[in-house]
């Protein structure tokens, strides 16, 4: 074993497979007053601090009242949009005037109004990196290790992310937004500079410390043919790579890709005809799917990330989550904060309203496998779960801290708490950032909200 460089001390819970259908023992342990050794940014042991032998001069860190996991994992966010949280929707009688939902609905309307002219400014690289920081320090203030990140179409918005995320060590995935078409001339590239730029940054950043790049063309709508077959292309050529887009967002949204690709089975098709589905492929929302589309994800070993609080709040519809995980074709599953339609950088909260649009669908989604989808289960979708997602040896050491008592209302609500699983329940519910006490990256301490100056470690 590596010489051991610190530890952390507390309660630990982490995942071995995925809870659903499973009872707590079958799929993950909880080891109360654990020790988590580390070395060189990784785990190296994990156990009952009763049981594993530390040298006296290895320095520990013990937290008392929380429960220490993996780092979060948001596996569809734009970084861009951290400046246009909470833009307000139009009403039905301004879309209708301006003429900008006319190929669409609420989406396409709130992309034209807000989305567009936001990451016009992206071509500076220091606004981009200005916002990097901003993004960033939000995923550490809430415990998210890892995040699946659209860019822009600059490729200054990719190398301001990427180097703002490389300093700070942190496992990200990000690319370059591709789009030739529907859009404004501001945004838009070729297929030709698609492919070009892709590659250019594929080679400088994939796999560059712990950085990892994904091919991003927006949505079918926004992408000639010609350019997703390039995307196909460059995505096919590396090896290791990945690929993010938009799938099946919304019931406008599918029409419209219907008289764009008209020789198409449908949505999902024309990202399978282009090479654009398979493993390590990271389909946002996906709520409008019809069952061949879900076998066909089954069998291809793509993902869907569901994005709660974005289809809340532009509209969107109910991703369903039994249909999803049903066990003769399960699909790879991930969450997504989708900043930003979505309204939190919170995985907490993101799990609440996950837990709220499960039950909408007559699905009562416990509180083990709503952490298991923040952690292993968006590990999973990444195809990182043996990097990332769990408290383990020889996983990477990413974890946060969640304060048991981190409000007033939530110390008074835990003390009726009969077990582990209603604990959780309370801190996904009634959480938020406050409740992370705690952010480590590669084993360093990144965020202490306890600090008595500056609560990042970068900045220090």
């Amino acid at each position: 074993m590596e010489r051991p460089t610190h530890a952390v001390r507390g309660d630990v819970l982490t995942f071995h497979d995925d809870p659903h259908g499973k009872g707590i023992d079958d799929c993950a342990s909880f080891i109360p007053d654990a020790l988590i050794v580390l070395s060189e940014g990784k785990i190296v042991e994990v156990g009952p601090a009763s049981e594993v032998e530390l040298a006296d001069d290895i320095p520990v860190t013990r937290y008392r009242d929380a429960i220490i996991l993996a780092g979060f994992v948001d596996c569809h966010v734009h970084y861009p949009q951290t400046q246009m949280i909470a833009a307000p929707m139009s009403s039905t009688n301004e879309s209708a005037a301006n003429g900008s939902a006319a190929n669409g609905d609420r989406l396409i309307d709130w992309l034209n109004r807000y989305t567009f002219l936001t990451e016009q400014s992206f071509a500076s690289y220091e606004h981009a990196r200005e916002v990097a920081k901003v993004y960033l320090d939000e995923c550490l203030r809430n415990g998210t290790t890892t995040a699946s990140v659209f860019c822009t179409v600059h490729p200054e918005s990719v190398e301001a992310f990427f180097d703002e995320s490389h300093q700070r060590n942190m496992r990200n995935l990000a690319g370059k937004v591709l789009m030739d078409r529907n859009a404004p001339e501001e945004l838009l590239d070729t297929p030709r500079t698609a492919y070009d730029q892709s590659k250019a940054l594929i080679e400088k950043w994939h796999g560059r410390g712990r950085q990892l790049y994904c091919v991003t063309p927006r949505f079918a709508p926004t992408s000639s043919p010609e350019q997703l077959e390039a995307a196909g292309a460059v995505w096919g050529g590396h090896e290791g790579t990945y690929l993010q887009t938009h799938l099946s967002e919304t019931k406008r949204e599918i029409e419209w890709v219907r008289e764009l690709f008209p020789n198409h089975s449908g949505y999902l098709d024309v990202y399978d005809q282009f090479g654009l589905l398979g493993p390590r492929s990271m389909l946002g929302h996906g709520i409008h799917l019809s069952e061949p589309e879900l076998e066909r994800l089954s069998e291809s070993g793509g993902a869907i990330v569901h994005c709660p609080t974005s289809n809340l709040f532009l509209g969107s519809g109910l991703f369903s989550l039994p249909t999803a995980l049903r066990e003769d074709r399960p699909v790879r599953l991930g969450v997504g904060s989708d900043l930003g339609a979505g309204t939190s950088f919170s995985s907490l909260q993101t799990l609440n309203e996950t837990y709220k649009v499960a039950q909408l669908n007559d699905y009562p989604i416990r509180a083990l496998e709503a952490f298991y989808l923040a952690t292993r289960g968006g590990a999973r979708a990444l195809y990182l779960e043996d990097t990332i997602g769990s408290v383990a040896p020889g996983m990477e050491g990413d974890l946060v801290v969640l304060d048991l008592h981190s409000t007033p209302i939530i110390r008074h609500r835990m003390k009726y708490c009969e077990s582990l699983e209603e604990a959780l329940f309370v801190q996904m519910i009634m959480g938020d950032d406050r409740a992370i006490r705690a952010t480590y990256v590669a084993g360093t301490l990144a965020y202490d909200r306890d600090a008595q100056a500056e609560p990042f470690l970068h900045s220090r």
